[in-house]
């Protein structure tokens, strides 16, 4: 099993910036890749970035390309998604979760945090 708790989200002004992080724990070892969604009210919940955790590699939904960053530090068994420029239409839960080795689709998620943009 892998457990993740998220922190960081809370309310900012349209333009502003927060920092998600999820701390990982258990079998951290079999993590492939790890996964930021969001769920806006009435909306399905979307991928919005995702990094594979042993090379590093990146992916982003185009609708926060060039605003949003995700990392990793092994070491901590930590995943950050760093959020710039937000606008009101990012305002919604935002998930971390995990992709384990042999599963086809993420299968640990954490508690959810909340973002709110103003505008």
């Amino acid at each position: 099993q892998v457990q993740l708790v998220e922190s960081g989200g809370g309310l900012v002004q349209d333009g502003g910036s927060l920092r998600l992080s999820c701390a990982a724990s258990g079998r951290t070892f079999s993590i492939y890749t790890m996964g930021w969604f969001r769920q806006a009210p009435g909306k399905e919940r979307e991928l919005t970035a995702s990094i594979n955790w042993s090379g590093g590699n990146t992916n982003y939904a185009d609708s926060v390309k060039g605003r949003f960053t995700i990392s990793r530090d092994n070491a901590k068994n930590t995943v950050y998604l760093q959020m710039n420029s937000l606008k009101p239409e990012d305002t919604a839960v935002y998930y971390c979760a995990a992709q384990s080795y042999g599963n086809s689709w993420y299968n640990y998620w954490g508690q959810g945090a909340q973002v709110t943009v103003s505008s």
